[in-house]
């Protein structure tokens, strides 16, 4: 339960399951976190619930926790089950929740069964954020996602895809009694290599909603190859998610090794890649991808360059050139060329995976909400900002952690909007 950020009872849902009780379990996982179903895909468990099993220190394999979870989230969906509101009392309060990934459906969800008036905003059509576009579909399908945002939406919580601006923050403020800030991050850092921007205008269509062959014809009039193609890592895989882009060029690279490129790097495989390349300026031992996702990534088929920096995209007479410098760690932890060591990699699509950034402009718009290194400051019992009406959670707070944490962000502020509430109405009291 201590490992877990959403502290979901495991002994008490395992027991439930062991007494035939599968509907009482999903119950009791719910209560906890109202995004159990997705979380028991793609939570790491081997480092969290199932890392700290008592059976480990018996030198015992773990119990499986994150599929029991799984299997009793099924087995609630699958007969109807549905949250209900813990509260009758309807409060006048309104708050509103900027972005509809798994901070703000949590926050809502508890504030909604405290019986708050919640409104969602997300500027995309399908409400979920991540787990929506950007988890790989071999881990959570969108339809899994989308389950779980009618569940919450069907405790009363509004949904509105808008994009939100200063005017309408300024609204916000105006017309609810607090607001949420769940944005996550923004989009992936870009490519900062010589020759990214010639080639990068059919990503570049992909993006503004051109569609994949349409971007490829723009390439062709280039003078680039039609199947030439640097995408970033999230937007290539919510086209997978979504169905936008059904095929993939044979040659793949990917750039950076962190889980959002082993996900792009398999989606890449399932698309009909012949070859995928994730490409690494140091050694296996750095990755910031959990040893599960690396595993599963050599599963898949995916091949792994160590030590090798970008230098250069070039454009070669039937694709994409690659150009790379073996490198090695010097002494204060840096890198460095060796020299004579150039090579490159023959690709027909680059796809960067490395990092996304804050939403600095659209976070700098909130009056008086103080930021640190990109992040929103809170107060990490309550979720509230510098600025009393407004609470953050999330990858906007914590700088890009895991679903359940944001859950437990989300769920962390409403109780704090919550109990601001109750302690005004004590003091008028």
């Amino acid at each position: 339960m201590g490992a877990c950020p959403t502290h979901i009872d495991v002994p008490r849902f395992i027991k439930k399951i062991a007494s035939g009780n599968v509907m009482g379990s999903a119950k009791a996982i719910l209560e906890a976190n109202v995004l159990g179903a997705s979380c028991s895909r793609v939570c790491p468990v081997e480092v969290l619930c199932e890392g700290s099993c008592v059976m480990h220190g018996r030198g015992e394999k773990a119990i499986e926790i994150g599929r029991l979870q799984r299997y009793a989230m099924e087995t609630y969906y699958e007969a109807g089950g549905r949250l209900l509101l813990r509260e009758r009392l309807e409060r006048t309060e309104r708050v509103a929740c900027i972005g509809a990934g798994p901070a703000s459906l949590a926050c809502a969800a508890e504030l909604r069964q405290q019986g708050f008036q919640v409104t969602i905003f997300d500027k995309r059509p399908l409400p979920g954020g991540l787990n929506t576009y950007g988890v790989a579909e071999y881990k959570l399908r969108t339809p899994d996602s989308l389950r779980e945002v009618e569940m919450v939406r069907g405790l009363g919580v509004k949904f509105e895809a808008r994009d939100v601006d200063a005017a309408e923050l300024a609204r916000m403020e105006h017309e609810f009694d607090a607001v949420f800030l769940g944005v996550g991050l923004g989009a992936m850092h870009r490519l900062a290599v010589e020759g990214a921007e010639a080639i990068g205008c059919g990503a570049a269509a992909v993006r503004a909603g051109v569609g994949v062959s349409a971007a490829a014809g723009i390439s062709a009039a280039a003078g680039i190859s039609a199947a030439a193609e640097i995408v970033d890592a999230l937007e290539f895989i919510a086209g997978y998610k979504t169905g936008e882009r059904l095929s993939v060029a044979p040659r793949v690279a990917v750039i950076g090794a962190g889980n959002t490129a082993i996900d792009a790097a398999c989606a890449a495989k399932r698309l009909g890649a012949e070859t995928v390349t994730i490409v690494y300026r140091r050694q296996r031992e750095n990755i910031s991808a959990f040893d599960f996702e690396y595993e599963h990534a050599l599963k898949e088929g995916v091949e792994f360059l160590w030590s090798s920096l970008p230098v250069r995209i070039a454009e070669s007479d039937d694709g994409i050139l690659l150009e790379c410098v073996a490198v090695e760690q010097d002494g204060t932890g840096g890198l460095e060329p060796i020299a004579g060591s150039e090579f490159a990699v023959e690709c027909d699509v680059v796809i960067p995976a490395i990092g996304q950034s804050p939403l600095v402009e659209l976070l700098s718009l909130v009056h008086g909400v103080a930021m640190e290194r990109g992040r929103v400051v809170i107060d990490r019992t309550t979720g509230q900002t510098t600025n009393a009406k407004y609470f953050a959670g999330g990858d906007c707070v914590n700088g890009g952690r895991e679903v359940v944490d944001a859950v437990a962000d989300g769920k962390r502020a409403a109780l704090g909007i919550a109990a601001a509430f109750v302690g005004r109405e004590a003091r008028r009291g």
